[in-house]
């Protein structure tokens, strides 16, 4: 098996592929309720990209934008089902948390939806602390907001 870590931009077709699978799974879990989300999850242009790949086929992704002076958001955190439970996403999570580190920001925000019980149990298990719920997600009972101290 051949790992392959590739640093990009949103442009990136296969982020685009991935993402897609990411926003079909996404309407699956929550119907309806999903197209609140549809502007804030708009990758129109974000440099902050990573891709993993398995033997040439990329299988996860993940991205941040910032947030403020001193923060960055992690955006589009997925994973295909069947290469869940691998550690690929700790990986692409710490890559981001890495890059945002190299470009001096002290900490990581992120939303996620309240069905998604693995996603919140692997942020709480990588030191991710569940917070109020920051804009535009305040008075949203579907998200779950967290933030994390990057060291």
């Amino acid at each position: 098996m051949s790992l392959k870590i590739l640093n990009t931009d949103s442009m990136n077709i296969d982020f685009m592929k991935l993402i897609k699978l990411l926003d079909d799974d996404l309407n699956k879990r929550y119907g309806e309720i999903q197209k609140q989300y549809f502007k804030h999850n708009k990758v129109d242009y974000i440099k902050e990209v990573v891709i993993i790949y398995i033997d040439g086929v990329p299988v996860a992704c993940g991205a941040f934008k910032e947030h403020n002076a001193d923060s960055i958001e992690l955006k589009r955190i997925f994973v295909k089902k069947e290469n869940r439970r691998q550690g690929l996403s700790k990986l692409i999570i710490n890559e981001l948390e890495g890059l945002g580190i190299m470009k001096e920001y002290k900490y990581s925000l992120l939303e996620t939806g309240i069905k998604q019980y693995e996603a919140i149990n692997l942020y709480k298990n990588i030191g991710y602390e569940i917070i109020e719920n920051f804009e535009p997600y305040m008075g949203n009972n579907n998200s779950v907001c967290m933030k994390k101290e990057l060291q």
